[in-house]
Order: structure tokens, then C-alpha cells, then sequence
């Protein structure tokens, strides 16, 4: 496995393998992003009103042949948890309407949706998907149970945060677009770890990070939205695109791209970081980094005293891997491991349950892993905060 830490701006004293919170930069393209910054400052009012936008619409259509589709399709959000609201806000929700779901849905999404459908009178049903996962056909069929005649919407994720599961979303919109449903994928951990072809997904809605697994600076995101639901979306904030002046040709694009004065130039870094992903053959690095991923897996699991949440296949489990632990101090374990043992890895309740999950990625190796583990050995004879 090729060791790219030198790319990276990582603490060298720091066992970095937590990836998937919030990804991280490598210095190409971060140069590239602080090279915007500075012409930004240099000019601002040209910048933001001008050449900006033409560099906006240039990223956007670099990004829409990497997830396929068209870049009218698709506007640049922070995050997506700004793309969630924007749909869920929109959306036309009566009393006793439904919203399906898995029980395994970012804590963020859950409280977007639990607070429009308490404003509307709607409810989230949270399907439960029952651990480990099996196959495919297991996951479908039980999911597809929670259907009703009052379902509206279906919002999943295409990989989950605390779980770390791909879920096989293409089967799910196959199955709701011959129920005539919409269906809202949430792939905040898909784009740069999976491929994407938004053309035959046939999804609604799509939010993914970039800043996540495609490596760019923070807060930068994208919201995909079919045509035929664009009219019905509108924006958090009503500003200088709505009745546009000089109307383009997206009134979608314009209602949602410009909405106030922002640093923008994150989004403008997206051809950079695809870049930076050809020129090191990042196809290659992901199968490597998914290898490391599984082989580590059974001896992870085998130290935590429990089992694998899926099959070790990429149709499951891809660059992250989580494990059910024992701990009644989640917070206060995430601390130890961070201060006294210089480990970044997450510690995550959800609901009743809490889960440690790694993310690889191309500046992890082995001993990163052998350090975790011997940390985890030492964690559980001198503490009672890991069985």
C-alpha cells in the first residue's frame, strides 16, 4: 500500500484515523485553496461578483461528471445538513404524511426531520435494521416493510456515520420508483469513497460532502435535486437570486447560490482535489485502504468481544469499520484515547448503543492500526471504561 502521509498537513505525533468526521486536506489542494482565499481578499467585490461565479460554474460542472449528472442539477451547500433542511423545509408535509427511514441515520438528519415533522403534523418512521446485516435481500426486504400508503418521502443514507454501513440505496430507489415515492439519499460519506452515478441511481434528492472523502476544506458540500422537483425546492435564504435581475438559465442555480455575502472558495477547490485523486491513481488507494479495512477487522472485533456489523465486502463496509462497545463513559474513553494515547477515533453513542469506528485512507498504514490495538489492550487492564 502506497503511504501518501507526505501529502497530507496530519500531526506527525497523531494516530489520525478518523477520516470520516471531517476528512482532511491534502497540500495541493489546500494550497489551491488559500491561492483563492488570497485573490479574494485582493479583490473581493470582482471576486464574489464576477470571476467567482464563472469559477463556481466551472467547479460545478467538473463535480457533475465526477457523480454524473448535469451541473444545473446540483448546487454547492456548507454542508449536508444545510442540503437536508433545504429539502425538508420545501417539501409539502400534511398531517399523518410519513417520512421512512432506518434507525441508523446521522443524529443531525434525524433531529431536521423529527423537527418539520412536528411542525407539520407528519411523522418519521424509523425503520429498524436489524444487526448484523446479512445480504442485500435481507436489508431490502425489511426496510421496504415500513412502506405505507401515507409514505411521502424515503430518506437513507448511502453510508452511515455511526455504523460505518453502506446501504444498497440503488435497490431501495429501484423499489420506491415503481411505488411512485421519492426518495432522498444521504451520502455524506460517499462521494471520493464510492463511485457515483446519480444518472441511474434514479434518486430524487443527493447530499454529499466534499470535504469529507473527496479531501476538500471544510464546508464544502453539494445538494443534487431532479428536475422535475427543482420549482418545489427553495432556498433557506431568499436573497439577490430569487427574480433574479440577469436571470441564467437554472432558475435552481440561482435561487440557491446566491444567498449573501460568503467565502465561497472551498467550493471552487472540488477540481483541484479530483485532480489530486487522478494523479495518484486513487481507484488503487481505496481498494488498498478498503484491504487494510478488512484485514483488520476480525482481530478489531476479537479484542472488543463482539462481531462484524456486515460482511466483509465493499457492498457493505468500504474505508470505515465500526464495532459495538461496552463503555458507560463514551466521552470520557474518546478523551483517553485522544490525550494520553494520541489516537483520533470517534466514540459515538447512538441511542442506547456506542460504536468505535476507524476510517483508513491513504496516509494510514499498519502500525497506525497496532497502535490502536495496543492501546485498546492497555485501555481495558488498567480502566474499567472499556470491557
Amino acid at each position: 500500500m502506497q503511504n501518501l502521509k507526505h501529502q497530507f498537513l496530519l500531526r506527525d505525533d497523531i494516530t489520525f484515523l478518523n477520516f470520516g468526521s471531517f476528512g482532511a486536506c491534502p497540500k495541493p489542494v489546500f494550497e489551491k485553496y488559500q491561492q483563492l482565499q488570497l485573490e479574494l481578499e485582493q479583490e473581493p467585490v470582482h471576486f464574489i461578483t464576477e470571476k467567482g461565479l464563472h469559477l463556481l460554474e466551472d467547479s460545478r460542472k467538473v463535480l457533475s461528471e465526477y457523480v454524473h449528472c448535469h451541473h444545473n442539477d446540483l448546487v454547492y451547500v456548507t454542508n449536508p445538513s444545510y442540503g437536508v433542511n433545504t429539502v425538508a423545509k420545501s417539501l409539502d408535509l400534511k398531517p399523518g404524511d410519513e417520512i421512512l427511514t432506518t434507525n441508523l441515520e446521522y443524529g443531525a438528519c434525524d433531529k431536521t426531520w423529527d423537527f418539520y415533522c412536528e411542525k407539520t403534523g407528519s411523522h418519521y418512521v424509523r425503520q429498524p435494521v436489524s444487526l448484523p446485516i446479512e445480504n442485500t435481500t435481507q436489508f431490502v426486504e425489511n426496510f421496504i416493510k415500513g412502506i405505507t400508503s401515507k409514505t411521502k418521502l424515503i430518506f437513507i443514507s448511502h453510508i452511515t456515520s455511526t455504523t460505518a454501513l453502506r446501504f444498497p440505496v440503488e435497490e431501495i430507489c429501484a423499489v420506491a420508483n415503481e411505488k411512485s415515492i421519492p426518495v432522498f439519499v444521504d451520502g455524506a460519506h460517499a462521494p471520493g469513497q464510492v463511485p457515483i452515478d446519480l444518472s441511474k441511481m434514479q434518486v430524487d434528492f443527493y447530499t454529499g460532502a466534499c470535504h469529507k472523502w473527496m479531501m476538500t476544506p471544510k464546508g464544502s458540500s453539494f445538494l443534487y435535486v431532479h428536475k422535475k422537483w427543482q420549482p418545489k425546492i427553495k432556498p433557506l435564504i431568499v436573497s439577490w437570486g430569487y427574480k433574479a435581475l440577469f436571470p441564467s438559465d437554472s432558475e435552481f442555480i440561482d435561487w440557491h447560490q446566491m444567498n449573501g455575502s460568503r467565502d465561497y472558495t472551498a467550493f471552487l477547490t472540488i477540481p483541484a482535489a479530483i485532480n489530486f485523486m487522478q494523479k495518484n491513481n486513487w481507484d488503487k488507494v481505496a481498494a488498498d485502504c478498503r484491504q487494510l479495512v478488512y484485514d483488520n477487522a476480525q482481530p478489531f472485533c476479537q479484542l472488543l468481544k463482539t462481531e462484524p456489523l456486515a460482511p466483509l465486502q465493499e457492498n457493505y463496509i468500504v474505508q470505515m469499520l465500526s464495532a459495538r462497545i461496552n463503555t458507560n463513559e463514551p466521552e470520557q474513553l474518546y478523551q483517553l484515547l485522544f490525550e494520553k494515547y494520541k489516537i483520533q477515533i470517534p466514540v459515538m453513542r447512538h441511542e442506547d448503543k456506542v460504536y468505535l469506528r476507524y476510517s483508513i485512507n491513504a496516509f494510514n498504514d499498519q502500525k497506525d492500526m497496532d497502535i490502536l490495538f495496543s492501546a485498546i489492550e492497555d485501555i481495558q487492564k488498567t480502566t474499567t471504561l472499556l470491557a
